[in-house]
């Protein structure tokens, strides 16, 4: 008798509360970069007419693609709770993006347009390299251990997600409070919310109603963002391939930012995969990496500038129970908030406070994933694989206005938040490696971490040769460490072996 094909739904309710989690995930990225571009001077006609535009095609195209993938893969294992991966402009690579590429182009050129088309060249080289990379990305999921990869992930999520989120949540008390109330009640608590609508819905509808009846939220804000409502059609262009001649020929040095920030988002890519792996949704890595590196050379050739990536959110998302439909809702709402300028409105209507309850959800969800979905004797490679995050976060934070205050509580502090990612994946990995007495394995990755100082992908803030030189001569020394108890393992092993082949004979 043959199996009974399910039928996988287009949308369900479940899917209201990942939309509005992932909507305004996307939305508070493309308000950063409207206002940081706005605020560096460059036109509104470039921000509004082409980078929004051409940043949303990329999220559409994501957000398609990764409902396809979810659709596929319930009908491969025959279930309907396939949850869709979360997809988006990438946070941490924005920021690369802006002030790491656009600044020093604009700064160089004194040209606006030109500034953009020369990062525009940048976005669309990030995406080819990820796309080469993700060649690779099977091999790296077999061999990097699932709590050195969730720990990295679970740093990032309990410093910039949920920490960062509450701090927001906290600024309006009343409204915070309440609005997260309603997100633990609602999502962690599974209790029905008045006229049985959506958490999420239900607690930006009354928190947006709350901070402006209770005077938190400027009325003149929305006039503000209204002004910025018209029409910008979705429209490809040459600038992209106009900004190349720039991009290697004086803004050569740009490819050393590009690099490793696209290698931190391959990297991002995989380990989001891996987490909805341990979550039941098993998506091929190779595949996940392939079409973020499509998505932003896609969206560059449209004039955004900014490489995207699957979302840390994607297991907040599986645990509501969302399926195809909330990426898809995602994709049309950003096409239409794009091509008439909605985003703006929206951002100047709905507070940070009100929605920033959403991602503490979302990123505590992915710190206890983290532990949950790893043995329990691996709990300590998880925990010191989040500690690299908490350097990045004070680094980013305070570093750049206020470097002495960093200095006055530790000089590692700096060194250990630069390339946090790479450091949190190689302390967890060696610290799963001694725990299961694997000393060679842990070895390997000593010597990996020492060439990746000595380069400058960990422990420095730029990439050349020589770059963390102590760091580098600190993971060989403990590389060594480790392979002389590998090799004391081996000769026991040997001597056991030949032990019992004398009593043997």
């Amino acid at each position: 008798m043959s199996e009974k094909t399910i039928r996988y739904p287009w949308f369900k309710k479940e899917d209201t509360d990942a939309f509005f989690a992932l909507f305004q995930n996307n939305l508070a990225n493309f308000v950063i970069i409207a206002v940081t571009m706005l605020g560096l001077g460059f036109p509104a006609e470039i921000v509004f007419g082409k980078v929004i535009p051409g940043a949303a095609v990329a999220v559409i195209f994501g957000n398609l693609y990764y409902a396809y993938m979810a659709n596929r893969l319930a009908k491969k294992e025959n279930r309907t709770n396939v949850t869709a991966l979360s997809y988006g402009i990438s946070t941490p690579v924005m920021f690369v993006f802006l002030f790491g590429v656009l600044v020093p182009a604009n700064t160089l050129t004194g040209d606006p347009e030109l500034a953009w088309k020369i990062a525009l060249a940048a976005a669309f080289i990030s995406g080819l390299i990820e796309v080469l990379a993700s060649f690779t990305g099977k091999w790296i999921q077999r061999h990097l251990p699932r709590a050195a990869m969730l720990g990295a992930l679970a740093g990032v999520a309990l410093a910039f997600i949920a920490g960062e989120m509450l701090f927001k949540t906290l600024e309006m008390p009343v409204v915070g409070l309440f609005v997260l109330a309603v997100i633990l009640l609602g999502i962690v608590g599974k209790v029905s919310l008045p006229f049985k609508i959506p958490a999420s819905l239900f607690a930006i509808i009354v928190g947006t109603i709350l901070a402006f009846g209770l005077g938190y939220a400027d009325v003149g804000a929305i006039n503000e963002g209204l002004s910025n409502l018209g029409f910008y059609p979705l429209l490809p262009s040459i600038a992209v391939f106009e900004g190349f001649q720039y991009l290697f020929g004086t803004m050569i040095a740009l490819l050393a930012v590009i690099l490793p920030i696209t290698i931190y988002n391959a990297v991002e890519t995989m380990n989001n995969v891996e987490a909805m792996s341990a979550e039941g949704d098993s998506y091929d890595v190779r595949e996940c990496q392939a079409v973020d590196g499509v998505g932003t050379m896609l969206g560059a050739v449209f004039g955004g500038m900014f490489p995207t990536t699957v979302y840390i959110a994607s297991v907040g998302s599986k645990w509501m129970g969302a399926g195809r439909g909330y990426s898809i809702l995602n994709a049309g709402v950003f096409a239409l908030t794009a091509v008439f300028g909605v985003i703006a409105a929206l951002s100047a209507i709905i507070p940070v406070a009100v929605v920033a309850p959403i991602l503490v959800y979302v990123g505590i969800s992915m710190v206890s994933s983290a532990f949950s979905t790893n043995d329990k004797k691996y709990y300590l490679a998880v925990s010191i694989a989040m500690l690299p995050y908490f350097a990045n976060y004070l680094m980013t934070r305070f570093n750049g206005n206020h470097p002495e205050m960093i200095a006055n509580l530790s000089e590692g502090i700096v060194p250990l938040g630069q390339g946090a990612m790479f450091t949190a994946i190689i302390l967890g990995a060696i610290t799963v490696f001694i725990i299961d007495h694997q000393f060679h394995k842990a070895a390997i990755f000593s010597f990996v971490a020492a060439v990746l100082s000595f380069v400058g992908l960990m422990h420095a803030p730029s990439l050349q040769f020589g770059a963390a030189v102590e760091f580098a001569i600190g993971y060989a020394v403990i590389g060594v460490f480790f392979g002389a108890y590998w090799l004391k393992d081996v000769r026991v092993g040997a001597a056991q072996k030949e032990k019992i082949k004398t009593e043997a004979a």
